[in-house]
Parts: structure tokens; C-alpha cells; sequence
């Protein structure tokens, strides 16, 4: 539907190394078939057609349907976010906690992280995507803040990682339990709570 039946011209492949044409191709056909038939109708051979890429050079660059998505969501969340400068842990994680949901809400790789999330409690192979890709480049800019606010005094180093938790923990349950509007107002005094000193 939406044209990603017809037919595209195929495009070359180097093997492995990913070429960059291919890739953007594949990943524009990504989000388009996401967008028009959304997680439920996302296929791999949607995604062949649209891009005129082979289903084995797809394959080859993501080993799953999740593999892919989360690239797509990783592109997207990049174009969308602003990164937050002003310097306070507290006002920033709170800037970049309201434009996650932002991005949550408003885009189409945003709207099915939770189709994402439940995939990966089902299939090993996403599982393991989210543990081991996922999670570690998508938490990377806030890890840069917290090691920023210990390098201004105002965390101990130790406490980066549950501080961490705590956060994915706050945001995770908002949009798995489809509450974002609700719990927006919530934001500033959950990241007050992450980002406050610890007891001495």
C-alpha cells in the first residue's frame, strides 16, 4: 500500500561494508513503511521493495526486523532531539526527558518503541539487540550529563549507573503504560530526585 509494492530499481551492494547510499535508501524506506503501515505491517520485504535493496544485503547489515527498527528510531530520535546545555543535571535530564516524549508521541518509531520493548520479552534475538546495542548508544548523552555534573561536583561517580537506571525507570513506565500527558507533569520533580546530591 502507499507505493511499497512497486518496484525500485536495485541498488549495488559492497558487501559487508555498508555502503552509504544503500543504507540511507533502506533506512528512508524504513520509516516509510513504518509510517504508512505502521509496527504491525513493518516487514523486511516491504522495506526490499521500497528501497530496491536485496533482502539479503538487508539482512546482512541487520540481522532481525528489530535490528532495523531500532536504527530507524536511533535516526529519527538524532534528527528530533535538542541536547540540553544549561549546565544543571536537574534542568537538563528534565529538557531531554520532554523532548524524548515529544519524540515518543510525534513520530512513528517514537509511537512503536513500546511494540519494541514487548517484542524483545518474546524474542531473544531482540532481546539481546536492546541489551547489548540498544540501550548502550541510545543512553550514551545522558551518560555524558552525569559525567559532567560529577566533573562540576555535584555527584559522586559511583552513583552514575542506579542514578541511570532510575531514570530509564521513570521514563520506561510512562510510555509503557501510555501516560506520557499524564506524567509530563511529574518530569521536573522525578529529575530533581535523579540528579540530587547524595547524602554525606
Amino acid at each position: 500500500m502507499g507505493g511499497i509494492d512497486q518496484a525500485r530499481p536495485r541498488r549495488a551492494s559492497i558487501g559487508a561494508r555498508r555502503n552509504p547510499a544503500s543504507e540511507a535508501a533502506i533506512l528512508a524506506a524504513a520509516r516509510a513503511v513504518l509510517a504508512e503501515d505502521g509496527y504491525g505491517g513493518f516487514s523486511i520485504d516491504a522495506v526490499s521493495r521500497r528501497a530496491g535493496a536485496g533482502k539479503p544485503t538487508i539482512y546482512r547489515w541487520w540481522k532481525t526486523r528489530a535490528d532495523l527498527l531500532m536504527d530507524v528510531y536511533a535516526a529519527e530520535k538524532a534528527a528530533m532531539l535538542t541536547q540540553p546545555i544549561t549546565g544543571d543535571l536537574a534542568g537538563d535530564l528534565a529538557i531531554y526527558t520532554g523532548g524524548l516524549w515529544d519524540f515518543w508521541s510525534a513520530t512513528p518509531s517514537g509511537r512503536t518503541f513500546r511494540a519494541l520493548i514487548a517484542e524483545a520479552q518474546s524474542n531473544s534475538e531482540a532481546l539481546e539487540a536492546l541489551r547489548l546495542k540498544f540501550l548502550p548508544e541510545r543512553t550514551r548523552h545522558l551518560r555524558t550529563l552525569f559525567a559532567a555534573a560529577v566533573e562540576r561536583g555535584e555527584l559522586a561517580e559511583a552513583g552514575i549507573a542506579a542514578r541511570l537506571a532510575l531514570f530509564i525507570g521513570f521514563n520506561w513506565y510512562y510510555v509503557l503504560t501510555d501516560r506520557l500527558d499524564e506524567g509530563r507533569a511529574e518530569i521536573a520533580a522525578a529529575m530533581r530526585l535523579i540528579a540530587a546530591p547524595a547524602p554525606r
